[in-house]
């Protein structure tokens, strides 16, 4: 039996099997098994249009400019917006004939799983086409421009749905070039996962490529409208990435008083080692708090933020 802790293809969250294999309700539970941003966006106001008609050209038009100029995409890239930047992983193996694609694992496994699924073979080394998460899930590795420009082939795809944590790190400039995508979404360091919002920045010609897979209204009104507030909300921004590096080195401390080692991640997650993963996330679940371990290895665990300051009391709680 497949169980939580020990998935081929795994993702953070399902705290409904938590709950089933560990008991309890989930107001009694703190989840920090994915690393989206605890303390999101505030909603705007989404007016009663946005819900009753088809998404508008216009409210599209602004939404792709706001993207546009919050992430200083450059002239010569497009950007395409679809359900969640899963959609666009999802599209992006059909760009180019089956062949090898590099993988450096460990890293989020859609990408490979998608590439499967549409005949590539995946390899650890660079190969035809290339993929790199930046900053990489689960270990915050960043990714330099001229390994980028050195393995690019026929495609290289920059995952940076973790980047607006450290936006001068960023290799948007490289969206310009053919054959290079950089993807982008507000599920991560906005904390909204559930508008299902991503964007992708390559070549005008690719962009095309890529909208005719994800056919009409790939994104809903509301999300347009959500998109746009949030992506105008350079201020929001800023205060944002200070919280969660003041908030991150408070997680640091609060594990590794608790005999975590090697802290490391991003400002939106933390990766620690330890001596046994899965007993230590048994531990933290009997204590209704869910973590994230990994299959490929015994001594990794990571861990989100906390939210609300009950939620960091909790934790300290369990971790005493």
């Amino acid at each position: 039996m497949t169980t939580l802790a020990a998935q081929t293809r795994d993702h953070g969250g399902g705290l409904d099997a938590a709950i089933a294999r560990f008991g309890g309700v989930r107001s009694d539970w703190v989840d920090l098994s994915t690393g989206i941003n605890p303390l999101p966006y505030p909603l705007p106001e989404i007016p009663a249009r946005f819900w009753q008609a088809l998404p508008d050209s216009q409210d599209q038009s602004d939404l792709l400019d706001a993207a546009r100029q919050f992430w200083s995409v450059p002239e010569g890239a497009g950007i395409a917006a679809a359900s969640g930047v899963s959609a666009l992983i999802a599209a992006l193996p059909r760009l180019a004939p089956a062949g090898r694609v590099g993988i450096a694992r460990p890293t989020y496994n859609e990408h490979a799983a998608s590439f499967t699924a549409f005949g590539w073979e995946v390899s650890d080394d660079p190969a035809g086409a290339n993929v790199y998460v930046h900053p990489n899930n689960p270990d915050g590795r960043h990714w330099d421009r001229d390994t980028l420009l050195k393995h690019h082939n026929t495609l290289s795809v920059i995952d940076e749905s973790f980047c607006d944590v450290s936006p001068d790190s960023s290799h948007m400039e490289l969206a310009a070039r053919p054959g290079f995508v950089v993807l982008k979404g507000l599920g991560k360091f906005w904390g909204l996962a559930g508008v299902r919002l991503g964007f992708a920045m390559a070549r005008p010609e690719t962009i095309a490529t890529l909208e005719q897979m994800l056919g009409p209204w790939a994104i809903s009104g509301p999300a347009q409208h959500i998109g746009l507030t949030a992506l105008s909300d350079s201020a929001w921004a800023t205060t944002t990435r200070g919280r969660l590096e003041q908030d991150a080195a408070r997680l640091d401390n609060i594990a590794t008083r608790a005999g975590f080692d090697n802290p490391r991640g991003t400002s939106l997650f933390r990766l620690y080692d330890v001596s046994d993963a899965k007993t230590m996330f048994e531990k933290l679940a009997e204590g209704r708090i869910l973590s994230r371990i990994f299959p490929y290895s015994k001594t990794l665990i990571r861990l989100g933020l906390p939210g609300p300051d009950r939620d960091w009391e909790h934790l300290e709680k369990v971790l005493e």
